[in-house]
């Protein structure tokens, strides 16, 4: 049969895809485009509202037109009358249940060859399948997206995905460090090491391992790659800060801090029960840029969650202004089922609106600023993969990209470029001797 997976998400969903992808095509099937598919494969998100929309709407029209549809993910776990309302035929596999799209794909099969509509079938589990050393068709075959846990043990009011994908289950350490030597082994020039939050890593188990230990064990790893971990909560970086600094000064993992504060408003952050202090947030920041002067900060804010007032926004602002992170994701908060937040009383829309559109204005400020601050820069760079158009990708040792268009070098290089000019995302660069 012809298939096409649909990824909608985070890495994990990501990492998901290619472990479905690479079961299909070993199953014998053809991995298509959309328009060409006998079955589509949406493998879901369901943390924002617009998304969750686009995807129903896609399996209902898809439904329409006779296509077999299978729904993995997160949307399965906490929207299965949504998904069945759209399309009454879809399949659904749940997100800890992936490895098993072939039981699904034989049944259609099956059903097709008999010439008859066969069973609907869903497949869930209660704990996620061993997808650690699955084989993979990577979307990059440079980069290796090594999941290191299932599930979170916080309770954000709004976030959904602790209901989608249960409490923290932390990996195997030693089976963590087989799938990225394994990953190193086949090529793999950048490990991207993902979850639900990487801070939690370990808290559920009595062995002593944290983030910091695992980062270690994969740090020593033989071979010329580099790390970049994820997200990670401040309330879940604070215990560990110490430890954390210390084994980021490994030069095989990037200086790269995803530390999401969603509002700067103490009194947003207690209705979204986030379990930590703005001063946390400036320990954790102040130690890690005394430490790593070149650190890219990424972070996340919600604009509009209930009971926002101006105040409490304008901190926000005020946050970015003094902070400077490199990239802010923000979102427009939507309610979402089987969350607390649900219960509270929205903001109207169009000072939400109003709200976004003057962060990104203050973000993209910021940004550029400080992105003009680097033109003109000398340094190594680590060849990571093809850019899109011409040339390579490569990264600095804090994680910003520089795209040198004149060069073909091979992943896992490194360089000496100075950089010559920025674009919104990226850095332009240019070989030096």
């Amino acid at each position: 049969m012809k298939v096409h997976v649909a990824t909608y998400g985070c890495p994990s969903s990501q990492a998901a895809s290619e472990i479905m992808m690479d079961a299909i095509k070993r199953q014998g099937h053809e991995l298509v485009d959309e328009k060409s598919a006998d079955v589509v494969v949406f493998n879901t998100c369901t943390v924002k509202y617009t998304t969750e929309q686009k995807i129903l709407h896609k399996i209902g029209e898809l439904g329409r037109k006779g296509l077999e549809v299978v729904v993995s993910g997160c949307m399965p776990e906490v929207q299965h009358d949504d998904i069945l309302d759209n399309n009454q035929d879809a399949h659904i596999l749940g997100v800890n249940s992936i490895t098993r799209i072939n039981e699904v794909l034989d049944s259609i099969e099956n059903a097709k060859n008999k010439n008859n509509s066969g069973r609907r079938l869903e497949i869930f589990s209660s704990r996620p399948d061993d997808i650690l050393n699955a084989p993979r068709t990577r979307f990059n075959q440079n980069i290796h997206i090594c999941q290191i846990s299932q599930g979170c043990n916080n309770r954000c009011a709004y976030c959904v995905v602790r209901t989608a994908r249960g409490k923290l289950k932390s990996f195997d350490i030693d089976s963590i460090v087989e799938d990225v030597r394994k990953a190193v082994s086949e090529g793999c020039r950048e490990i991207w090491i993902t979850s639900q939050d990487n801070a939690q890593y370990g808290i559920d188990r009595q062995n002593g391992v944290l983030l910091p230990q695992l980062l270690d064990r994969v740090a020593s790893i033989e071979g010329n790659f580099k790390i970049r971990v994820g997200m990670m909560n401040p309330f879940s970086v604070y215990p560990i800060l110490d430890d954390l600094l210390k084994v980021y000064e490994n030069n095989k993992i990037y200086k790269f801090l995803h530390l999401p504060i969603q509002s700067a408003s103490e009194k947003v952050l207690g209705y979204m029960n986030r379990n930590y202090t703005m001063s946390e947030v400036d320990e954790i920041i102040t130690k890690f840029r005394s430490r790593f002067n070149d650190l890219t900060l990424v972070t996340d804010i919600i604009v509009g969650f209930p009971g926002e007032t101006e105040d409490d926004f304008y901190k926000s602002i005020d946050w970015v202004k003094n902070y400077r992170p490199d990239k802010v994701n923000i979102s427009r908060y939507t309610p979402r089922p089987h969350t607390k937040a649900l219960e509270y009383r929205n903001i109207d829309s169009r000072i939400v609106v109003r709200r976004s559109n003057e962060l990104h204005h203050v973000c993209d400020t910021v940004k550029l600023e400080s992105k003009k601050e680097m033109v003109g820069w000398h340094g190594k760079v680590f060849v990571s993969k093809d850019a899109k158009y011409k040339g390579v990708m490569a990264r600095t040792e804090s994680y910003k990209p520089v795209v040198i268009p004149e060069s073909n070098l091979p992943p896992g290089q490194w360089c000496d470029v100075e950089i010559t000019d920025t674009t919104s995302g990226y850095f332009l660069g240019k070989l030096t001797d």
